[in-house]
């Protein structure tokens, strides 16, 4: 048989197989709980095993409800070959290596190696934990007992994975010193390389058929190789990711450089660690280690505002925080001088006269105030202060990837188009050539859910618009019973909504607890929510995607505003600008495009199974007043639309006694089209 008939018999083999497997009485029914039959992923998965066998570039829409992680996996361990599956976050790695792997395997009966791959942060690094440990300067009781617990995890875990030490909370101070990061890794000149819990995940990783990862580490350590892992990439024959739609922003992250406050404070705290280690008779080293970390500290109140994003000659034109941006330098060069002459002493005051260089050679390049194709900006965080140099397209950095060739390129996700419209994200990753798919939902969002946009609300932009909002939700809310997501584009939003809900709750005597995003770590929360079974939940960006609470404890999804990026950002103004420029709309080729993917992320928190009922709400006249309305609307799943607020309060009537379907009578309905 000549290779060309070969690669054909082979292709349809493996088609054939996906038909057998997702069959009613196939395979999969007999290790997927409550599995169904479903033309959608059935569809996906044959074109991802196309992609695969012909090495080309797939990207593809799925709706919720597909099933695309089933999708994918399936055709990717039939395949062959080593496959790298690159999502979101590290809660969705650790799902789909944890539950779904095992269940496709096991379907299969295929032996496939698979392994799991974290940051390096994510492991438990034993040379720094003793050290940590027999130094004795902790800085509370508590972060001993965590330190302690931590060395009990070391001698009986096989993994080091933090995400296995429940005892030790994760945002605990005691992490920070029992794991390792780039810059004071000591690589194989450390006593504990042959033990090390990141080199053993690392050795599995490159021994696998199939390694999951998720972006963060794609970029960081895979494209970048910045932690010598690169190798991984080059033996892959697939590459899939998933949660595709984050893949612009982690990218431009990861393209570009930033330098952050905590890390010169993380510096002098090492170097004066070290110093009483290694060079105890070199006091000048303590000296310019300290003097470093408060003009760390004065930098970050040169600046008092909570939260603030600038371009670089804005922030630079602000006397105060130049004047402290120049001692900072200062600061930073006397401790380099003194590690550079400390360094030949010890690994770790080598390693951190590297890190001064490193940081000096940034701030020197944010300072200067040109960079080509990238935009110089900082921002604030109520602790911190972060120089970014962030590049303005990312698209040839992808492109590069993919002219290499040799290996197939997946990118999916429920939320790629615009409207239709797969461009803005094609644009994006230079990825024009690829092959595109859209598979809609299986779910019925005509009988399960409406869509209801309420009369007479102020502009987005009013003072007054936030006040109004909680007005036209609390019928709602009372129609619902609760059991609703309240998403909000601003923090500053959420706080005043929440002062109004409190209030409004506790006047009218209605006892739905409410769950503030910032209260407590988001696991707990939507746990807390989901136990109430009437509560509401109000969040800001990270619970717009992500969040999956099936059943009756959610049945209302209320959105203050249309999301989009604002054009003061320094970025998003760069790009506009350079939209602008070479004659394009930046409102319509950018801001719009944005705005509707990350709001179908939002209507996506609404129906998560085939028994979900629900109403989207989403206050902002705009979406039914402006004609770029019909865009936004078109990126919205098929479901009913009103205005009325006596057509959503029947829809709760309908599901209370019972009826699935909403009522279809009353109010005006917004332009389908």
């Amino acid at each position: 048989m000549q290779p060309a008939g070969l690669f054909l018999f082979l292709v349809t083999q493996l088609l054939s197989a996906l038909d057998e497997l997702y069959a009613e009485n196939g395979r999969l029914s007999r290790v997927v709980e409550n599995y169904r039959p479903r033309l959608q992923q059935l569809e996906l998965s044959r074109a991802v095993a196309q992609a695969m066998a012909e090495k080309s570039v797939l990207v593809a829409e799925a709706g919720t409800g597909t099933g695309k992680t089933l999708a994918y996996l399936v055709p990717a361990l039939l395949a062959g070959g080593k496959t790298l599956v690159s999502t979101g976050t590290k809660a969705l790695q650790d799902q789909l290596y944890h539950r779904d792997l095992p269940r496709v395997r096991a379907a299969l009966g295929l032996p496939v190696q698979v392994a799991l791959l974290k940051g390096r942060a994510n492991y438990l690094c034993r040379h720094h934990l003793e050290r940590t440990l027999a130094g004795g300067r902790l800085r509370s009781r508590e972060e001993a007992g965590h330190l302690q617990a931590m060395a009990r995890f070391a001698e009986r875990s096989l993994s080091g994975d933090r995400s296995e030490l429940s005892e030790v909370p994760e945002n605990a101070s005691a992490w920070g010193l029992a794991t390792s990061t780039r810059e004071n890794c000591l690589g194989s000149d450390c006593p504990q390389f042959r033990d090390c819990f990141v080199m053993r995940a690392r050795k599995q990783a490159l021994e696998a058929e199939l390694v999951v990862v998720n972006h963060h580490l794609f970029f960081a350590d895979l494209w970048l190789r910045d932690e010598g892992v690169g190798e991984l990439l080059p033996n892959c024959h697939s590459v899939i990711l998933d949660e595709a739609h984050q893949l612009p922003d982690a990218a431009t992250v990861f393209f570009g450089t930033t330098l952050a406050s905590g890390q010169v404070l993380d510096l002098a705290q090492d170097s004066e660690r070290e110093g009483l280690l290694a060079a105890r008779d070199f006091p000048q080293l303590g000296d310019s280690a300290r003097a470093l970390d408060k003009a760390v500290r004065d930098w970050r109140l040169a600046l008092p505002e909570t939260a603030v994003k600038l371009p670089a000659e804005q922030a630079l034109a602000r006397g105060e925080f130049a004047a402290a941006l120049g001692s900072l330098r200062e600061a930073m060069e006397a401790l380099e001088r003194a590690l550079a002459s400390q360094a030949e002493r010890g690994e770790e005051l080598a390693l951190c006269h590297a890190r001064a260089r490193n940081h000096l050679a940034a701030l020197a390049h944010w300072q200067g105030g040109e960079a080509e194709d990238a935009v110089l900006w900082m921002e604030t965080t109520p602790r911190s202060v972060l120089l970014h140099a962030s590049p303005l397209s990312i698209a040839g950095r992808f492109r590069e990837q993919l002219e290499k060739g040799g290996r197939a390129w997946v990118f999916t996700s429920a939320t790629l188009r615009a409207g239709d419209d797969f461009s803005h994200f094609l644009t994006q990753l230079g990825l024009e050539e690829a092959t595109t798919l859209a598979v809609a939902s299986p779910f019925d969002y005509v009988n399960q859910a409406l869509l209801y946009v309420p009369q007479g609300l102020p502009a987005p932009n009013s003072r007054e618009h936030t006040s109004a909002v909680i007005q036209a939700a609390l019928p709602v809310l009372k129609a619902s019973r609760g059991r609703a997501f309240f998403l909000f584009t601003s923090l500053r939003a959420l706080q005043w909504a929440r002062r109004e809900l409190e209030q409004v709750f506790a006047a009218e005597g209605l006892g739905f607890p409410l769950f503030v995003q910032g209260e407590a770590p988001k696991r707990e929360l939507l746990e807390a929510f989901q136990r109430s079974g009437n509560g509401v939940l109000l969040g800001s960006q990270s619970f717009w995607e992500g969040v999956d609470i099936p059943g009756n404890a959610l049945s209302l999804v209320i959105i203050d505003k249309l999301p989009f990026t604002p054009p003061d950002d320094p970025v998003v103004a760069a790009r506009m600008e350079r939209i602008r420029q070479s004659g394009g709309n930046p409102f319509m080729d950018h801001q719009l495009p944005e705005a509707c993917i990350s709001l179908k992320q939002g209507a996506g928190r609404l129906i998560r199974t085939e028994t979900d009922r629900g109403v989207l709400m989403i206050c902002d006249p705009r979406l039914a007043d402006k004609p770029y309305g019909r865009v936004l609307l078109k990126s919205l799943p098929p479901m009913p639309r009103t205005r009325s607020l006596a057509r959503v309060q029947d829809f709760f009537a309908a599901l209370g006694g019972g009826i699935n379907a909403p009522d279809q009578g009353g109010g005006a309905a917004i332009s389908a089209s």
